[in-house]
């Protein structure tokens, strides 16, 4: 296994960058998720890591290996960098059997018959596939698809694996057994991940880390419960999580704690910004009490199953998601109070 560095790594499409100057570094065995919108930059920075693109500036290095070199021109192809790529369309040969589908990278390096059986059915038993070995994928279910894809990146021990929105074609209920699949396969293989996904739940569920990206940028990258908690820009703290961001003013400090002015009221705030001005308001700071400083008005109230999800309107026009176990009718006015938010300077 081993680190991914990338540094300053641009890539532009005639002419157009699709990249700006991305620098970062994927520790060993960590879990990555690459994050963000549609046309974001993020599939076209796992190509580039995988070499299926060359940069057009900066450099990628796996371990002490540079890989390539937009300056230089260098470039190591895809099959010598030792990575596992999982596609979204699975990308089974659909002739072979599932037994054949996960060994073929052995096969093609001409590994020993011994050794090719042994790892391959290593590569089965850690994904669970050892009773569909001779069956061929037209007979498989695609959760059990997507677990030969990462049985065949895990048979010739890659220094990485690289996932390309691999769930994106199942449904709701297996997307979510997957992701315990997904983990479960970090967790035993020690693998360094990358993976790309719009989906910020997928993201939050299993990576160690994640790369929020927007228009060819990192803007954050930061663990899942730092990401939420504490967003460093309106377009992270509205693509995380739920919540609302808001201006602040008449930011005041004392021994005891940090408050600003919201809605005409005083309210604690937490940050480490000298000079804060926006806060990001989570559905947990806002707690509906009839002694509430703040009047709201419910907009919407959508049923989660043991609680609502409520849109309200302040009575500046600001709206709030709030939750609640009591069900209030549309239309209802209630008093909101405000608990702790996480405040910020837009960076």
């Amino acid at each position: 296994m081993a680190d991914i560095n990338l540094r300053a790594v641009e890539k532009h499409f005639d002419g157009v960058p699709a990249l700006h100057a991305i620098s970062a570094t994927f520790q060993d065995g960590e879990f990555v998720a690459l994050l963000g919108p549609s046309g974001c930059g993020k599939s076209t920075l796992l190509r580039l890591i995988a070499g299926f693109e060359m940069p057009s500036a900066g450099a990628i290095a796996i371990g002490a290996t540079e890989m390539s070199n937009g300056q230089t021109g260098h470039n190591v192809p895809p099959e010598e960098r030792n990575i596992g790529f999982v596609f979204q369309s699975y990308a089974l040969w659909p002739h072979m059997t599932v037994r054949r589908n996960v060994s073929y990278p052995l096969e093609v390096r001409r590994t020993n018959k011994a050794t090719l059986r042994e790892q391959t059915d290593a590569a089965l038993s850690a994904t669970s596939l050892i009773p569909y070995a001779d069956r061929m994928p037209s007979e498989l279910s695609g959760g059990q698809r997507q677990r030969v894809a990462l049985a065949r990146c895990l048979v010739s021990n890659p220094n990485a694996v690289l996932l390309d929105e691999p769930l994106a074609n199942l449904d709701v209920a297996l997307r979510a057994s997957m992701q315990d699949v997904f983990s479960d396969f970090h967790r035993r293989t020690g693998a360094t991940m990358v993976y790309v996904t719009h989906d910020q739940s997928e993201a939050m569920a299993m990576a160690d880390r994640i790369a929020v990206m927007s228009e060819g940028r990192i803007v954050q990258f930061d663990t899942p419960q730092a990401l939420y908690a504490q967003p460093r820009s309106r377009f992270v703290a509205g693509f995380v999580g739920e919540g609302t961001v808001l201006p602040i003013s008449e930011v005041a400090r004392d021994d005891a704690c940090v408050t600003a002015k919201l809605f005409g009221a005083k309210i604690a705030i937490q940050t480490d910004s000298p000079n804060p001005d926006l806060i990001c308001l989570r559905p947990e700071n806002i707690e509906i009490s009839e002694t509430g400083d703040i009047r709201a008005i419910v907009q919407r109230s959508t049923y989660l199953g043991g609680r609502y999800r409520l849109t309200l309107e302040a009575s500046s026009g600001a709206q709030l998601i709030a939750e609640s176990r009591a069900h209030f009718p549309v239309g209802t006015q209630l008093g909101v109070s405000v608990h702790a938010p996480w405040a910020f300077a837009e960076t």
